[in-house]
């Protein structure tokens, strides 16, 4: 070190210290003698005297406290109401909904006038715009950063054709024109809420149209295999919930390629089953064959755990023997009647998918005794093979059990006939006009990915229906129209002030899934940007697993509106830390979706909140300084709405909403005056240079201010207070680290952070401590100052 320099005492080294002194033994004339334990408890003491009088002197702690203490008088502490605030949470989110939803159901009414208006012609020509043919850019189609800068076109939307359909295929072609229609609408659904991202309308011809337009690259094949009939949102919007049993022929006459396409089909099947289904296949010959014999007798719900176990057990059938198919079918009917008499699974949609390659009776008595009159179980039979022989049998099964009929020759056959079956079970719908909206659960869209990773989506979606009087009665299913809606719009809802340093908002699907919650992680932490195998279908059980008796989790499901409290231990610092507390949970549903929202909100401070109250003209002042930063992901003011307001910083919109020039700006008034009170008051923070490279300041309202002493180059810690610090920054759900861990410890005191693993390079030791604005356990954290050590 250059002389006339000197560094402060580092926390890692004063750690080093005490643990080597603790058992230093001085060799004295060729005997060994101990350091008394009551000499290294006063150096102990020493050195921690040292080190707070050093971490306060730095930090400027208590010029803060003192600050605070000076406004105790003006300042008015209130108890958060947990159970009004869900309410208001939820009504907040109902109401973005419904917007989306809006949006859709404008589209509906536009594709089907649109296709009431259109004469199908088999000779249209007609040029389209080709999703995979189209210049990526152009003078319209340019980089926008309200889709994380992909080359798009807000004035038109673009087709996609998977690649096995012929993209000039007369209904693709004349589906195509009509919908053109819809290109109108996108716009102006756009611009009456900017926050939309894409919008599209997926075909039952196969075709998909996208707005905004943006270009399609295959993969290194040349292969789209994109089907928008395969994805979650259509299924769930073209059909009810369902309850259905597959049975596979393996009987001698289906070796080879047969057993081959069935299974290839049978899967194709399970690719159009939902969370919101039940399902299980069994495989006949002389005798019956559950794919999974630890589920026999019983139907599971189609998620992708289930779906890919059942997958892996197809691999192992193989075909002998003789068919029995109607023990199978009297075992399929048994299996529907036990399990709709549980309660559970669907209540009117119910199937048997008959995979094989012939049938030599009709099996009439059999339908006459558990399917007719009523015929409640619909019969789809996939015939395997080119064979035609016992085609008739089956055809009449399907037509006297409302079913559909398709016989499946090839691979390439296996997935648009197994579609088939989707247009049947829309039928009810379709003819009675429910135009249902439906939600789906969260899922990663790799398009958009922001730098921080994927991002997660859910998606509302809507069916489409012909209205032409000569279909009425058929009930044909158009397509369905849907939009995305990032997890972090959910997000900006909620305002993280209000919920303390610990608390946190959470929701879940219909079915227990979680849609967000903190501790959701559907990446693995390697760097690879790896999605976890079933990171769509967390149960809220397993991140809430303190509730042994998921006392919380059945009654979110059920929709229910209450409380529930519970002892919990939530891990921190990537694992390696615990907290232990007591939160009180309080939850409701959000109407017009199957989601419930939860918020947990610890005890002890963390169940209060403080309004202070300055002038604007003195925070406005005060927010304007150099030093002064805002949370990133924290919504003070709503600049997604608008167009001219993307551009804006939160402080800059702040401004603006303050001057009362801009009426269309939406902002967060209570949060605005809480973070004008918190730059008052920590306006006069100082601290001193010597021996640290940075000073950190951080508010319950997500304000900080930082003292730069080194130039950024020569930070030891490049990372830190960046987006790559993740733990260490204000996110939208949570507090950085080192203000959890201040906020647990005794006002006044510091706490340490130390690197748990070695490194070549120097190491950040940070010093951190609360500022609490009352001096009793239920005050509420001001803020937390935290200093880096160079060890």
């Amino acid at each position: 070190m250059p002389a006339g320099q000197s560094r402060v005492p580092t926390g890692a080294c004063l750690l080093i210290l005490f643990g080597t002194l603790s058992s230093q033994v001085t060799e004295v004339g060729g005997t060994h003698q101990s350091i008394p334990p009551s000499v290294v408890k006063l150096w102990a003491s020493a050195f921690g005297g040292e080190m707070k009088s050093i971490s306060a002197k730095y930090s400027g702690s208590q010029l803060l406290q003192k600050k605070y203490k000076e406004f105790e008088r003006a300042v008015r502490v209130e108890e958060i109401d947990g159970l009004r605030l869900v309410k208001r949470l939820a009504q907040d989110m109902e109401e973005m909904f419904h917007k989306k939803a809006q949006a859709m159901k404008r589209l509906v009414e536009a594709a089907e006038e649109a296709h009431l208006q259109h004469e199908e012609d088999p000779d249209l020509q007609y040029e389209y715009f080709n999703a995979v043919l189209i210049n990526e850019v152009d003078e319209e189609g340019t980089p926008n950063d309200h889709f994380n800068n992909l080359s798009v076109n807000l004035s038109l939307s673009v087709v996609q054709v998977p690649t096995n359909m012929y993209n000039k295929d007369s209904a693709i072609v004349n589906g195509v024109y009509w919908s053109e229609a819809l290109n109108k609408v996108f716009v102006d659904n756009f611009e009456k809420d900017p926050s939309l991202i894409w919008q599209y309308f997926g075909s039952a011809k196969g075709f998909f149209r996208q707005y905004p337009g943006i270009k399609w690259k295959p993969d290194e094949h040349g292969v789209i295999a994109f089907d928008c009939r395969n994805r979650k949102w259509y299924i769930q919007a073209a059909t009810s919930p369902k309850d259905v049993v597959i049975l596979v022929d393996v009987s001698g006459s289906m070796k080879g390629l047969r057993l081959t396409i069935a299974k290839q089909t049978v899967s194709s099947i399970l690719d159009t089953l939902g969370d919101d289904d039940f399902f299980n296949i069994i495989a006949y010959n002389e005798e019956l064959h559950y794919v999974e014999p630890c589920l026999n007798g019983t139907l599971v719900q189609a998620d992708v755990t289930n779906k890919d176990h059942f997958r892996e057990h197809l691999d192992k059938l193989f075909a002998q023997g003789i068919g029995m198919l109607d023990v199978a079918l009297t075992e399929a009917f048994n299996l529907l009647s036990d399990f709709n008499e549980t309660g559970r699974g669907s209540e009117c949609s119910q199937a048997i998918m008959l995979v094989t390659d012939g049938a030599v009776d009709t099996y009439d008595a059999i339908f006459a005794k558990y399917n007719w009159p009523d015929r409640k179980v619909r019969i789809f039979p996939y015939l395997i093979g080119r064979e035609s022989a016992f085609a008739d049998n089956l055809k009449w099964m399907a037509c006297a059990n409302k079913g559909y009929f398709t016989q499946i020759s090839t691979l390439a056959d296996v997935q648009e006939n197994v579609m088939e079956y989707l247009h049947v079970l829309s039928r009810p719908k379709v003819i009675d006009r429910e135009h249902d909206t439906v939600w789906t659960e969260a899922y990663i869209d790799s398009t958009l990915d922001d730098g921080k990773g994927p991002v997660l989506m859910t998606t509302v979606a809507m069916p489409v229906f012909s209205t032409k009087n000569e279909t009425r009665n058929r009930g044909i299913l158009l397509g369905v129209v849907g939009t995305d809606v990032p997890v972090s719009e959910l997000l900006k809802t909620i305002p993280k002030y209000k919920l303390g340093i610990h608390g946190y908002a959470f929701a879940i699907t219909n079915n227990g899934y979680i849609l967000t919650h903190p501790d959701l992680r559907p990446l693995y932490g390697d760097g690879k940007k790896r999605r976890k195998p079933n990171y769509s279908s967390v149960d809220l059980s397993e991140v809430e697993w303190e509730d042994k008796d998921d006392t919380l989790r059945n009654a979110m499901v059920n929709r229910k509106t209450g409380t529930f409290s519970m002892e919990v231990t939530k891990s921190i610092d990537k694992g390696k830390r615990v907290l232990v507390l007591h939160n009180d949970y309080y939850y409701t549903d959000i109407e017009g979706t199957p989601f419930s929202l939860g918020v947990a909100l610890s005890r002890g401070h963390g169940k209060f909140f403080f309004r202070g109250n300055v002038t604007i003209e003195e925070g406005l002042h005060d927010l304007e300084h150099p030093d002064v930063a805002l949370a990133d992901e924290w919504t003070y003011c709503n600049t997604d709405e608008h167009p001219d307001h993307r551009y804006l910083s939160q402080i800059e919109a702040i401004k603006l909403y303050l001057s009362g020039h801009e009426p269309q700006l939406k902002c967060d008034k209570e949060l605005i005056q809480e973070v004008l009170f918190d730059a008052v008051v920590t306006a006069h923070w100082k601290n001193s240079d010597k021996g640290v490279e940075i000073a950190y300041l951080g508010t319950r309202t997500g304000l900080s201010r930082i003292n730069l002493f080194v130039v950024p180059d020569e930070l030891t810690n490049q990372d830190f207070l960046t987006a790559e610090d993740k733990e260490g920054v204000f996110n939208a759900d949570h507090f950085p680290l080192w203000y959890k861990r201040a906020a647990e410890q005794v006002p006044g005191t510091f706490v340490y952070s130390l690197p748990f693993t070695g490194s070549e390079n120097k190491s950040v030791v940070l010093a951190s401590t609360a500022i609490q604005l009352l001096d009793e356990r239920k005050s509420p954290i001001a803020a937390g100052p935290v200093l880096p050590w160079i060890s």
